[in-house]
């Protein structure tokens, strides 16, 4: 990834959040066939005492994926946060000497690390239950596994195949008009309001403050 150094964001807090904010993501495994890409939605999970981080999820088992690839294979899983168009004409400093071109303003995260599947019940049971808790939080009446009945969900297990990723880089990359004087960059963040982008409006609108 091109990666201007004023564009890269190395606070773990921030790169994390946002893998939380925006959890579905490209997994990137080569095979082989070439290369491959499955879009599938991460939990992270932290070890705050080893200061290690790692990615779980499931896959179908009819997914060809847990048999093209080995246990400890290296992937690559793209998160991607913020993003939009950018106007010249937002900049104030146009009106001045007109030397702006259009841009794009973007949060993305590359992470790498190496893939392990998981097969037993306890480990499959576990990533289903994160995932569900933490995507139902959010409604009046959260649903659970034990909701359905057992039988049911042991037949579900039998079809997916879970992915466990021990993350061992983590690059990210916040470009969020960092390169622009501060009254253009608020030109950008008055420019997606208007725009109805009111989230990336307020990533910018943060760097700005900082």
């Amino acid at each position: 990834m091109y990666l201007p150094e004023i564009f890269e964001e190395t606070d773990l807090e921030k790169l994390y959040q946002l893998i939380q904010d925006f959890p579905f993501a490209s997994l990137i495994t080569q095979n082989n066939a070439g290369l491959d890409a499955n879009h599938l939605p991460f939990q992270l999970l932290r070890d705050e005492e080893n200061q290690t981080a790692t990615l779980i999820a499931h896959i179908a088992k009819n997914n060809a994926l847990h048999t093209q690839i080995e246990n400890g294979a290296e992937v690559l899983i793209i998160f991607q946060g913020e993003q939009g168009y950018i106007s010249p004409n937002w900049y104030p400093s146009k009106q001045q000497h007109h030397q702006h071109v259009p841009t794009w303003n973007y949060q993305v995260i590359h992470v790498k690390g190496k893939i392990n599947f998981l097969h037993d019940e306890k480990s499959l049971r576990g990533i289903l239950a994160r995932l569900t808790r933490t995507h139902e939080a959010k409604q009046a009446s959260p649903w659970k596994i034990s909701d359905a009945p057992s039988e049911y969900i042991a037949r579900e297990l039998q079809g997916i195949v879970g992915i466990e990723i021990p993350i061992t880089q983590i690059i990210g990359k916040f470009k969020l008009s960092q390169n622009r004087e501060k009254a253009d960059a608020l030109g950008v963040v008055d420019g997606l309001e208007k725009q109805g982008n009111q989230n990336l409006a307020k990533a910018v609108q943060q760097y700005i403050e900082d």
